[in-house]
């Protein structure tokens, strides 16, 4: 079998945290006995230096040929006075809207040995944190339709439409409930249905999907209350679904506070095709091209896209375990670093990382 990998480094410190993830997907392929293909392609302030726009053709085109796709980061203040439809950013929007992206996967996890860094109180804390948020990715408020600004009674007036039909709640809830059944079976709906139309209706939808799930406890939480509880007892959460705005915070808030933006990875997914695999952290151009930047989240964005898109949960959990092996020999970039631990640059944590792959 050969993988075909399309890899968008990006901007920042993309380049960097993408040759470590590719070094540990060479050196897994090596182990594991798989064929591998990698094309790199241009996208965000990297592609409108080049060509005038964050996503060029060619690289949609590579994105769909692929098997799966991961990227870097995208943007940095270079790009920040341009016009907002072309800034770096619509690129990483409009990639996802071509592969037709809808689910978002982002696992918060406490690694044992990064405790020290969690922003919670140690008796929270040592209950470990371990929460996939499933966050619809392509409607809600973000996307719909009439969405703009204009005049009215001689003051400017700005509006967005949040807006989710059935068959887009039903299949980010199936996600939810098909990740659950492979956790801790539980999942929990957040949404604001006590005061949205548009949440009463997700709430009918996901109650009227579990009855596929019987397997799987089905709760539901305002998103206020989700938003408090997350820093209250985020132990009692396995996987969350929930709508783009909604999820959107709660998955920043749920990354934070495990004190270590720099060990998280996402996915993106869709029906078919490929899917999007980066870290949750961004470009961070004050340390791009110092050998400062944490690749762990970009590593696990490959063990991710390992197990999810190309169903080789072995090859991803001996990445992890690699990564776990590293923390637990007290290796620390600069963002996660602690007293008596070794501080190493970026390439050095992908030197270890690839050492430590094994069957």
């Amino acid at each position: 079998m050969k993988l075909n990998i399309c890899l968008l480094p990006g901007d920042g410190i993309g380049p960097e945290v993408m040759d470590q993830a590719v070094k540990v997907l060479e050196k897994t392929a090596g182990i594991f006995g798989f064929g591998l293909q990698t094309t790199t392609k241009l996208i965000g302030g990297a592609a409108i230096d080049a060509t005038g726009g964050p996503l060029p053709e060619d690289t949609v085109a590579a994105c769909k040929a692929a098997d799966a796709v991961l990227l870097g980061a995208v943007g940095g203040p270079k790009w920040d006075e341009i016009d907002k439809a072309i800034r770096p950013e619509r690129g990483l929007l409009g990639i996802r809207k071509a592969l037709g992206l809808f689910a978002n996967l982002r696992p918060a996890t406490l690694f044992e040995e990064l405790k020290h860094a969690c922003l919670l109180r140690a008796d929270i804390a040592a209950k470990g944190i371990d929460v996939l948020i499933v966050r619809e990715l392509t409607g809600g408020a973000y996307f719909g339709e009439p969405r703009g600004e204009e005049v009215r009674g001689g003051e400017r007036v700005a509006f967005n439409n949040m807006i989710y039909s059935e068959h887009e709640i039903e299949r980010i809830a199936r996600v939810g409930f098909e990740a659950a059944r492979k956790r801790g079976k539980r999942l929990c709906s957040v949404d604001k249905a006590n005061v949205l139309d548009v949440s009463q209706l997700w709430r009918e939808v996901v109650i009227r999907v579990a009855k596929d799930y019987p397997d799987v406890e089905l709760s539901h939480m305002y998103v206020d209350n989700a938003a408090m509880q997350l820093v209250r007892a985020p132990a009692q959460f396995d996987v969350i679904v929930t709508e783009n705005l909604f999820g959107d915070i709660l998955s920043d808030e749920a990354s934070v506070i495990t004190g270590s933006i720099g060990m998280l990875p996402s996915a993106s997914l869709g029906a078919s095709g490929p899917g999007l695999y980066e870290p949750i952290h961004g470009s961070a151009p004050d340390i791009a091209g110092k050998d400062l930047a944490n690749p762990l989240a970009t590593i696990l964005s490959v063990a991710m896209m390992l197990r999810h898109s190309l169903d080789m949960p072995e090859a991803a959990a001996s990445i992890e375990g690699a990564v776990k092996s590293v923390l637990k020999e007290d290796f620390r970039t600069g963002d996660i670093m602690q007293e008596g631990a070794t501080q190493v640059g970026c390439v050095k944590m992908g030197d270890l990382v690839a050492e430590r792959i094994a069957k």
